[in-house]
């Protein structure tokens, strides 16, 4: 037998709780098969979260002693492999006989064709609209 009546403000909170509780088994229950089906995306994601957190928490003093010797190696480091990828490059494209000079005298050789092309293309038009 059901009654027409308004329900409570008790009433009412109780069954919100017991709908939220429900809800959170719920969200509890997918997280759950979630780690189980795909540990590594959960590992990743909890590391990139940890991440993003300690980026946004101020660095304390201890902190930046502790990490200022391998800050200084890991910087030297990647400037002497920066140095030694470009003094490489420089070296193979002089055996290859591609310098600084020969790159300037192959556009600038470009640049005289294209102008060139560009003049003859101008000058057949205007010598077909002059017969025309």
């Amino acid at each position: 037998m059901s009654d027409n009546r308004t329900p409570s403000a008790e009433e009412f909170q109780g069954g919100e709780s017991r709908r939220s509780a429900i809800d959170a088994y719920g969200a509890r229950e997918r997280v759950s098969n979630t780690l189980s089906e795909a540990p590594l995306i959960a590992l990743a994601g909890g590391l990139a979260a940890g991440a993003l957190i300690a980026a946004l928490l101020p660095r304390t003093g201890a902190e930046t002693r502790a990490l200022r010797p391998t800050a200084k190696r890991v910087k030297d480091s990647a400037r002497a492999a920066y140095q030694a990828a470009r003094d490489t490059g420089t070296e193979k494209l002089g055996e290859l006989g591609l310098n600084r000079e020969r790159a300037e005298e192959t556009i600038r050789s470009f640049l005289s064709d294209v102008t060139g092309a560009a003049r003859a293309s101008g000058e057949a038009a205007l010598d077909a609209a002059r017969k025309g």
